[in-house]
């Protein structure tokens, strides 16, 4: 959290509303109903927008761990230090401010059940960043939505059943707990984010669908399971809001929905170019609907641009919190265009970036990362490029990208230097230190490509090791416990985990040689590594010194072909 900052409520006498906001991984702006989608129902996630307001071009980042950054701080998410969506590059710098904990200080208990991405050791996890609970994962995507393991602040945890029914019932949980205090529940679920699972009760009555409206590259049995999955997200927020109405909740809490990026295939879009990780428009626009009965005009459609920066600012104007950072905003807030029918609105820029290509977005126009300038009232398809005719306009938006992406990479080049993962931090019982932010050495192989649900395996020699860059915070005893696989004929390897001049030995005694899981559940081929019910082993202790320093474990004997498959080690605080 940032060091400096005032905020204070401008009426204490306010009744604080609930705030409850979704967020969906992968679901595109045409992926409702309530877009025109002729080839789903989400009658739930439609009546938020007509009971409420939705913003005719609200944008997003093309990709999943910016726009968290942005929505959280309200500030673009390169200014935050997160510039991927893995290695460490989507942890939010702990200079920024996020939201919840402003909330958190102003009195809301505050829960997130689903996918965090933007940080899994303390101070970076999200029970560090505002919310006093935590339950789901923090990586990037994860290889298993049936009861897979999670965690539940900071300690792992088996899930129960589908994935996304588990979050929502977690977040349904927390409200009935919490229903006698104002709260913060923030629900950002995993779905449509592959691998494509989705229970038969969702899929079935799309296996044998025609689909209507089939788009170039379309792949109609990936847009099945990905519809079948955003039919399920409209149960969940239609399970959510009769909890509301139950607790008699609705007309004071705040309800927001909204998706972190385009589509992730091609699929029904409303004719948009560009999908998930494309800054052009369809990588970008996200449907957003805010919900707030008997405060909120009913039914309106905004029509001006706005983005993820501007719900932080947006937020704090709504509570009548008065909030002075110390880091600028970039986004501002919305109120004046909720509520006013004739707001005065100037014109603005939103700039949207990945993998070195940036777009920007007045109210009118657009223009691409190869400098293609696009009337997008006249040609939202991005089609007819009209840089030649308007050169004046093209130069003035080209000049401000540049500015832009200069200042962006003076900020990024700061907040990168040489992050290692964090052990030990104060309030942390538990340090999660996963495969996914460690280094193979040797013959050491990670199980896909796409670290974040990966493991280490063929783990064949004593040359082998796998090592991570680590800073302990807080020295002392930590017990250590590793999640592995190991069968039978290779079971008595003895192995040693060290830091510096202290270590710990262990061997590995019990046989646990489970199958790989997931395709048994996919729907469509996946990208994503299969994963294992891997088994916690209790290692024993080890004394961890202050600084940064070089976490490494290396086999001291190898009876077998291997010493085992490795997923995740566990430091929980002895003293």
């Amino acid at each position: 959290m940032s060091a400096f900052y005032a905020c204070h409520s401008e009426d204490k006498g306010i009744v604080k509303p609930n705030i409850l906001i979704i967020l969906t991984d992968d679901q595109g702006w045409g992926d409702l109903s309530f877009t025109g989608n002729p080839n789903l129902q989400t009658p739930n996630i439609d009546k938020l927008g007509e009971v409420g307001i939705s913003f005719d071009r609200f944008y997003v980042s093309p990709v999943c761990s910016p726009t968290r950054a942005e929505m959280l701080t309200g500030r673009y998410h390169l200014r935050g230090g997160v510039s991927g969506t893995s290695a460490g590059q989507e942890r939010l710098d702990l200079d920024e401010t996020t939201f919840a904990e402003i909330l958190q200080s102003e009195g809301y208990v505050t829960g997130a059940f689903g996918k965090w991405h933007n940080g899994m050791q303390h101070p970076y996890h999200p029970n560090a960043r505002g919310f006093d609970e935590f339950y789901g994962f923090c990586s990037g995507h994860w290889g298993n939505y049936f009861s897979p393991t999670l965690e539940h602040n900071g300690k792992p945890v088996q899930g129960q059943g589908f994935l996304a029914d588990d979050l929502t019932s977690k977040a349904i949980g927390f409200i009935e707990e919490n229903k006698d205090k104002p709260f913060l529940v923030y629900l950002p679920l995993n779905t449509p984010h592959s691998p494509m699972q989705v229970p038969d009760r969702w899929y079935d009555p799309f296996s044998n669908k025609m689909l209507d409206s089939l788009v170039i590259g379309e792949d109609p049995d990936f847009t099945k399971a990905a519809l079948a999955m955003c039919e399920n997200i409209d149960w969940n927020v239609g399970r959510v809001m009769e909890q509301l109405k139950k607790l008699k909740l609705e007309e004071n809490t705040l309800v927001i929905y909204f998706s972190d990026n385009g589509p992730n295939s091609f699929r029904w879009n409303g004719g948009m170019k560009g999908r998930k990780g494309s800054t052009d428009e369809g990588g970008v626009r996200s449907p957003f609907f805010m919900q707030w009965k008997g405060t909120i005009p009913e039914g309106k459609l905004i029509k001006e641009i706005a983005g993820a920066i501007d719900l932080f600012p947006t937020l704090m104007d709504l509570l009548g919190i008065s909030y002075n950072p110390d880091k600028s905003f970039d986004g501002k807030s919305l109120k004046p265009l909720i509520f006013n029918e004739n707001a005065t609105w100037e014109d603005r820029i939103i700039y949207r970036h990945w993998n070195n290509r940036t777009s920007l977005r007045t109210q009118d126009f657009l223009l691409d990362h190869e400098g293609n300038l696009f009337d997008m009232n006249k040609d939202p398809y991005q089609q007819y490029p009209i840089q030649d005719s308007k050169p004046e306009l093209t130069a003035k938006l080209s000049s401000a990208k540049d500015t832009w992406e200069n200042e962006m990479a003076n900020e990024l080049e700061n907040d990168l230097k040489a992050r290692s993962f964090t052990i030990g931090a104060p309030g942390a019982k538990y340090t999660q230190m996963p495969a996914r932010d460690g280094d193979a050495h040797g013959g050491v192989q990670r199980s896909n490509r796409f670290p974040n649900d990966s493991f280490f395996e063929n783990w064949q020699s004593l040359e082998d090791s796998i090592t991570w860059n680590v800073e302990v915070i807080e020295p002392g005893k930590y017990e250590v416990e590793l999640y592995y696989t190991c069968p039978q004929e290779d079971i008595g390897s003895t192995f040693r985990l060290q830091l510096g001049e202290n270590y710990v030995d262990g061997k590995v005694e019990l046989a646990h040689d489970p199958p790989l899981q997931g395709m048994e559940n996919d729907r469509v081929k996946r990208m994503e590594s299969y994963v294992k019910d891997f088994k916690a082993m209790q290692v024993g202790e080890i004394y961890l010194e202050k600084g940064e320093a070089t976490l490494s474990l290396t086999a001291l004997d190898i009876p077998g072909s291997q010493v085992m498959d490795l997923r995740l080690i566990v430091f929980t605080k002895t003293n």
